[in-house]
């Protein structure tokens, strides 16, 4: 059967695209857990009615494997398979340290 590819698109192409993993930045809010640490990301979107713009925030769990981000730090998380029943993230970088 033939490669299902998009018009002009290579099969390497596709799988860089299937490949490409969600990424955010937020901030430490607990460090409690052992190799864990709970994100807060922030996102800023407008009101369905008003058009006001509006803070909402997600917390994600993420994998610490070294336990160096502590409360306050800012991080990269990106996307990976399940490490446990509510961890799907894990910490890249520490973009900043909390003063």
């Amino acid at each position: 059967m033939a490669e299902m590819t998009k018009p002009g698109q290579t099969p390497a192409a596709e799988q860089e695209e299937r490949n490409t993993r969600k990424s955010r930045v937020g901030l430490v809010v607990s460090d409690k857990m052992q190799k864990t640490v709970v994100v807060a990301v922030e996102r800023r979107v407008p009101h369905p009615i008003y058009g006001k713009m509006m803070t909402r925030t997600k917390h994600f769990k993420a994998h610490d494997e070294e336990n160096s981000a502590k409360t306050g730090d800012t991080v990269r998380i990106v996307e990976t398979r399940p490490l446990s029943k509510d961890k799907r993230w894990r910490v890249v970088e520490i973009v900043e340290r909390a003063r």
